[in-house]
C-alpha cells in the first residue's frame, strides 16, 4: 500500500540548484532526498553512497550548516544519528505519531485526554465515539487539535484498563438518544475518575501542591481556566 509523504513546502525542482553543492555534498543530498519521509541512517548512507568516513561526517556538517538536511529522532533506534532533506515532515514510522514529542512519549498528555474522556462519559452516563469527539473538538480544552485517531485510540485505551465499557445501544432508558444498535460506552466506575474516593479530592485545594504553579498563569498555557486538575477538584 502505497503512502504519500508529508511535505513542509513544494519543491519546483529536484535539488538545491540555488544553493553550490561540493560534489561529494551533491552524492549524499540525492541519497537522502531519495528516502523522502523516512530519511536515512548515517551507516546507510555511507554504504550507499560508497563515500569515506571523513568525507560522509564533513559534507553532512555542510549540508545541514545550508538548511538542506536536518537530523531527526527515530523512536526505534534513538542512538542512530538519522537524516531527512529538510522538505520533509518525519512519517510516524520515525516519530512514533500524534503522542510522541521529539521521540519521547507524552504521558502527561495522554493521560489528560484519557482523563477528559472519561469525565463527559461518566456525566452523559453513555456516549458515542462521535459524541466524545465533538465534545472535545468544542470544549477548547486542548489548544492543539486532537484527531479522530487519537480519540480513537484513548477510548480503546480505556477499555482496556477497564475504565470503560464498550456497549451496543438498546434505544430505551439511558440509550434512548442513541440509535438502536449504535456502540458506546459507559463508565465502569460509578464515581467517573478511575474509583477513586471522592473524599481524597477534597484533602487539599490542587494549586498548593501544584509542581507548575509558578507557571499558572490567567492566560497562559497553564492556567485555572484550562487546569484539569483544578476542574476536577471543583466537581466534588
Amino acid at each position: 500500500m502505497s503512502r504519500l509523504p508529508s511535505l513542509k513546502r513544494k519543491q519546483p525542482d529536484s535539488g538545491p540548484s540555488s544553493v553550490a553543492l561540493t560534489d561529494h555534498e551533491r552524492i549524499l543530498y540525492n541519497v537522502i532526498r531519495s528516502k523522502r519521509d523516512m530519511g536515512i541512517w548515517t551507516r546507510d548512507l555511507k554504504r550507499e553512497s560508497n563515500l569515506a568516513d571523513n568525507v560522509v561526517n564533513k559534507s553532512l556538517k555542510s549540508l545541514e550548516g545550508k538548511k538542506l538536511i536536518k537530523e531527526v529522532v527515530n523512536i526505534q533506534n534513538k542512538g542512530r544519528k538519522h537524516y531527512m532533506a529538510a522538505e520533509f515532515e518525519p512519517s510516524k514510522e520515525i516519530t512514533g505519531g500524534d503522542w510522541y514529542s521529539e521521540g519521547i512519549l507524552d504521558v502527561d498528555f495522554i493521560n489528560i485526554v484519557k482523563d477528559q474522556c472519561l469525565k463527559h462519559i461518566f456525566r452523559q452516563k453513555v456516549a458515542t465515539f462521535d459524541g466524545v469527539s465533538e465534545w472535545i473538538r468544542k470544549s477548547g480544552i486542548f489548544k492543539a487539535e486532537i484527531t479522530q485517531q487519537q480519540i480513537e485510540e484513548i477510548l480503546r485505551a480505556l477499555v482496556l484498563d477497564n475504565e470503560i465499557t464498550e456497549v451496543k445501544s438498546t434505544g430505551f432508558g439511558e440509550f434512548a438518544s442513541v440509535p438502536i444498535g449504535r456502540v458506546c460506552y459507559k463508565c465502569t466506575s460509578k464515581s467517573g475518575h478511575k474509583g477513586e474516593p471522592k473524599a481524597g479530592a477534597m484533602a487539599s485545594v490542587p494549586c498548593g501542591v501544584c509542581p507548575r504553579i509558578s507557571l499558572c498563569t490567567p492566560d497562559g498555557i497553564i492556567s485555572p481556566g484550562t487546569c484539569v486538575y483544578y476542574e476536577k477538584w471543583l466537581d466534588f
